[in-house]
């Protein structure tokens, strides 16, 4: 495990000259295995967390669209042992039912949450409202939720705040989660002067950037805990497929790169919990699994959006394009419409698609192609 001191620190410049396989390494089955991987009962393979140490279920499970508590024990007694919530799920009521999951069962699991940037006292008082929903005395993991901008992450007060939280025994490690701009969160994760930061919670599937893969690839080696979501591209369901599930496939590409430590792929039922967490049973990709989900890549590619923020500032009226974009993906992909249109309200008015009514011909661009107009005529056909 690299020491968490400057003498351990790395930055990417220097490991990528030094030379990493990447995604073309994950392909062929050859990524470096910086995580510790083990097979602890029968059908559950772990992996070290990073620094923390925590040994994690390769397939855990992001909460924050799960209602049942149930659903939640089915995936424990399954062997998932890291769960993933955050303050703000379902207008603060996700980490009740993870309490309600948890009775029984918080020996033998893992529990992660999130605090928002905002006004330190707000985000202090976040911590405890945290504690209380979650009925805990301490968290595994403290996590600012949604840095966008290294800014965002090396903020003073969020980095206060958690250390505090660190300290007095609220949490026992702390983290950063993105999915905007994440190779500038990642690289501020390791410039940090402090290195507050055990873990990170990324967006990490089959259609992310060499360069995203090159990013985990580094805070992995300076022994910070990679934690992968969004793995399932959206989780559509198209017509091209049939009844084929590409959602294994995208799981078990994610996990053939050993510098991500888990996965927190969303389960709202058992069919889900049972589907996810057989991948543990048989990690390597089969080439019916390859040509699956290089047939869902082909199928969704003309209107997922990557969410990497590449279109940010090609709106000259200041739409913000990735949070219509991920309303949208809520909406068709996940089917949660509730979750969209709550996601798509957080945008003040000038900033959401409704400002496209004004405007003759869209100039907005997409680094992948999709069709930006479009993608905003049905936002304000669907959400607005």
């Amino acid at each position: 495990m690299s020491p968490t001191g400057d003498s351990g620190a790395i930055d990417r410049r220097t490991f990528l000259i030094g030379g990493t396989l990447g995604a073309a390494g994950m392909v062929a089955g050859l990524s470096p295995a910086h995580a510790g991987e083990a097979p602890v009962e029968e059908g559950v393979v772990y992996r070290t967390l990073g620094r923390t140490g925590l040994k994690v279920s390769v397939v855990s499970m992001g909460a924050f669209l799960t209602t049942e508590p149930a659903v939640m024990q089915a995936a424990f007694d399954r062997g998932v042992n890291y769960i993933d919530t955050a303050r703000e799920y379902m207008n603060g009521n996700n980490e009740g039912y993870v309490a309600t999951a948890l009775k029984g069962y918080r020996d033998r699991v893992y529990v992660a949450t999130k605090l928002k940037l905002g006004p330190k006292e707000d985000m202090l008082r976040s911590v405890d409202d945290s504690l209380a929903r979650l009925q805990v005395d301490y968290v595994d993991v403290m996590q600012l939720h949604r840095a966008a901008s290294r800014d965002d992450a090396l903020n003073e007060d969020v980095k206060d705040v958690l250390t505090q939280a660190k300290k007095n025994g609220k949490a026992r490690f702390i983290g950063v989660t993105t999915h905007k701009n994440e190779i500038q969160v990642l690289d501020a994760v390791l410039e940090d002067p402090d290195k507050v930061y055990d873990t990170v919670l990324v967006t990490y599937n089959f259609k992310s950037s060499q360069e995203t893969a090159d990013a985990i690839a580094c805070v992995a080696k300076a022994g910070v805990g990679v934690i992968a979501m969004k793995t399932q591209a959206g989780g559509y369901e198209t017509e091209e497929m049939g009844e084929a599930s590409p959602h294994q496939a995208a799981l078990k590409w994610v996990l053939r790169d050993r510098n991500v430590a888990a996965a927190v792929p969303s389960m709202v039922d058992l069919a889900q919990v049972k589907e996810d967490t057989a991948v543990m049973g048989m990690l390597e990709m089969t080439r019916e699994e390859a040509r699956v989900l290089e047939r869902y890549g082909d199928a969704i590619a003309p209107f997922y959006c990557r969410l990497c923020g590449g279109c940010e500032g090609s709106c000259p009226n200041g739409v913000d394009v990735h949070q219509v974009n991920r309303s949208l993906m809520y909406a068709d992909g996940y089917r949660d419409m509730a979750l969209a249109r709550a996601t798509y309200a957080e945008l003040p008015v000038s900033r959401s698609a409704s400002a496209c009514d004004h405007c003759r011909e869209c100039v907005a661009r997409c680094v992948h192609g999709l069709d930006i107009a479009a993608k905003m005529r049905r936002a304000r056909v669907l959400l607005c």
